[in-house]
């Protein structure tokens, strides 16, 4: 890793993070997504279906580099991003629905992930297929679930502590949130250029159309549109990171992650506001 110091920011920000989700939901809440069928088959079909198929059809219109194409896959087969709910929450929504559909992302990413890398793997044989479905349960667990779990069982058997931690944490994963945002776009800027022109143009495309079937299919609710919005843009690119280097090609596929990470939070963040507005204006006529 070029930024090692970075790298120990992304890992205790997003443990922060996760920890403070455990922390400030109950188990009963990070299951409400699990309560409204319709809405979460539309979640998946959404994230985890149209998403990849949008990648698919992208390959296959436009001639892109290798390292782009893996990049674009890695991404398109890495759902349930640990700092969604961060995302998400900057349009209003409530922390347990975004916390919901992003846990149950992660969880089927573990065997979402090994199965859509084979199917493009045979589609395109230029991309490696180097996966296991043990590897990426183990990477989601140590990365998502773990902090999660030990904040639910600090509600359970230290509630007093607790509630003690609960805003002190929050605060510092915002704060650290923030930084690491602060630092990706500066650091990551540079490395944009490496992807410049048509590859630039295909991630770009990939991002709008995926914001606007995440939109269309959120349904009437405003805020489940927005999150569902953000959702399908959000990859986790800490899990397309680490397929990477399963095979052995984060070096020339780094490039096409930040420039994902960095413009779909430029194009998503003012869809956030927006949104935010729009539940902001509900709430007063209602």
């Amino acid at each position: 890793m070029q930024y090692p110091l970075l790298l120990i920011l992304v890992k205790v920000t997003i443990f922060s993070m996760m920890l403070a989700i455990g922390i400030n939901i109950s188990f009963d809440q990070m299951l409400c997504s699990w309560r409204k069928p319709a809405l979460l088959f539309r979640s998946l079909l959404a994230v985890i279906m149209l998403v990849p198929l949008v990648v698919f059809i992208l390959l296959k219109l436009f001639n892109l580099p290798i390292s782009v194409m893996m990049g674009l896959i890695f991404l398109a087969i890495s759902p349930g991003a640990p700092l969604m709910t961060k995302r998400v929450q900057i349009s209003g929504a409530k922390l347990h629905n975004s916390a919901s559909l992003q846990l149950t992302l992660a969880l089927l990413a573990v065997i979402i992930a090994p199965v859509t890398l084979n199917i493009f793997s045979a589609v395109f044989p230029n991309i490696p297929e180097k996966i296991s479905i043990l590897k990426v349960a183990q990477q989601i667990t140590e990365v998502q679930f773990i902090p999660v779990i030990l904040g639910l069982l600090l509600q359970k058997f230290a509630a007093k502590y607790a509630g003690l931690i609960a805003q002190p944490l929050n605060f510092i994963a915002n704060t650290l949130f923030l930084i690491l945002i602060f630092l990706v776009g500066i650091l990551g800027l540079p490395l944009i250029f490496k992807v410049w022109g048509l590859p630039m143009v295909a991630i770009l495309i990939m991002i709008i159309i995926s914001l606007t079937i995440g939109h269309i299919l959120g349904g009437p609710d405003e805020e489940q549109r927005s999150i569902l919005a953000i959702s399908s843009i959000a990859r986790n690119v800490g899990l397309a990171l680490f397929i990477s280097v399963l095979n052995d090609v984060q070096k020339i596929v780094i490039p096409t992650l930040l420039a994902y990470s960095i413009l779909g939070a430029l194009l998503g963040i003012p869809y956030s506001i927006w949104c935010k507005r729009k539940l902001a204006l509900r709430s007063k006529e209602s």
